[in-house]
């Protein structure tokens, strides 16, 4: 089975950082690489790049 993303990366991080302002809970702060990534353009399977590579 190939290794996917299944939802974006730029997501979960929205996903996060939402949570984190509702609860103010420290383990739903977006991790600084999750954060990086995204605002590099590493958005998982829809630009091709992630924490994987998709040819």
């Amino acid at each position: 089975m190939p290794l996917v993303e299944p939802v974006g990366l730029h997501v979960v991080a929205s996903t996060a950082t939402a949570m984190y302002e509702e609860y103010k809970e420290p383990s739903y702060v977006p991790p600084r690489l999750l954060l990086r990534m995204v605002e590099g353009g590493l958005l998982g399977r829809k630009t091709g790049r992630g924490f994987y590579a998709y040819d």
